[in-house]
């Protein structure tokens, strides 16, 4: 189908505000413009939002604590923000975030990972994992309930996320109800039809992509690591359920469903699910239907892995 009415005055808005891809920035003036792209006026409020940080063993790790309405103990998503592993952080992903607690009925661990270039591939992953051993260890102290944590992120925090299921197999802990993967980068290549149709006029370009692993990366080797490339994994151990939700105008759209594919064929119960219209990104710009129609399905996905 063609491109939403929606997200074409979007891109055309974007384009007349002079709008450049990251590619064309310095780190700097990326990181203000991603904060500025996801900036909504009025994000839902919670009933508790807490900043803290916890202890890694490559220094203090800062997150911030969504909590809905309810009672607990309650059910634990932690969440790793996208942005190209260069850009983003926690106040890019806020208001996704909120939305997420209020619509899952979860506690939402934001995590602050190490951004590279200052910190190259394995920092993020590694941050991330120490993150989730740390939730599942101490969520029931603060109302959180360490049998029911989910893992997700969009973008390069799906691929995250995905990391992190795979690096629980392999060390076997922790146990992981659920993966939820919005548009995960999944592979250090540019040779999908989906990179080839959508690589640029569609907010993320494939010079962006390039400019994002150039800034993870030590070297091109590096990429071909599973925890970088999860769709590289050789093997997958016991993959937990979950959901791959991916745009039809997104670059990453293929790799992101041959992921799905792949958790699916080791005895995954994956759900991958294609928004057709739409672009990259699209679940944190909330005046899109497309979002609302995803944000709906994210939550169905989650209560339902979490009544189990």
């Amino acid at each position: 189908m063609p491109l939403g009415q929606q997200e074409q005055a979007f891109i055309d808005q974007l384009v007349a505000a002079g709008g450049r891809g990251f590619n064309e920035m310095e780190v700097a003036e990326a990181r203000q413009a991603i904060v500025q792209l996801f900036q909504v006026e009025n994000p839902e409020p919670v009933a508790r939002v807490e900043n803290r940080t916890i202890p890694s063993p490559n220094g203090d790790l800062p997150i911030r604590i969504y909590t809905p309405e309810g009672d607990g103990p309650l059910p634990v998503l932690i969440f790793f923000h996208g942005g190209g592993w260069v850009v983003g952080d926690l106040e890019s992903h806020d208001a996704t975030c909120r939305a997420l607690t209020n619509a899952a009925g979860c506690m939402t661990i934001a995590v602050d990972y190490r951004l590279a270039p200052e910190h190259k591939f394995p920092a993020a992953p590694e941050d991330c994992y120490e993150a989730t051993k740390w939730a599942v260890l101490n969520v029931a102290s603060i109302g959180g309930d360490p049998h029911r944590v989910a893992v997700g992120g969009d973008s390069a925090g799906g691929n995250l996320a995905a990391a992190v299921a795979l690096m629980s197999g392999d060390r076997g802990a922790p146990s992981l109800a659920y993966q939820l993967l919005l548009y995960p980068v999944t592979n250090h290549a540019f040779d999908t039809e989906s990179c080839k149709q959508n690589g640029e006029g569609y907010l993320l370009t494939k010079d962006s992509m390039v400019w994002f692993w150039d800034h993870y990366l030590e070297n091109d080797a590096a990429g071909n690591a599973p925890y970088a490339s999860p769709l590289q994994a050789k093997y997958v151990n016991s993959p937990p359920p979950g959901l791959i939700i991916t745009a039809e105008f997104d670059p990453l759209r293929d790799e992101g469903e041959a992921y799905g594919k792949k958790l699916q064929d080791a005895g995954a119960d994956i759900t991958i699910s294609r928004y057709d219209g739409t672009i990259h990104g699209f679940f944190s710009f909330f005046h899109l239907d497309a979002q609302k129609k995803a944000l709906a399905e994210v939550a169905e996905g989650l209560k339902a892995a979490f009544a189990q």
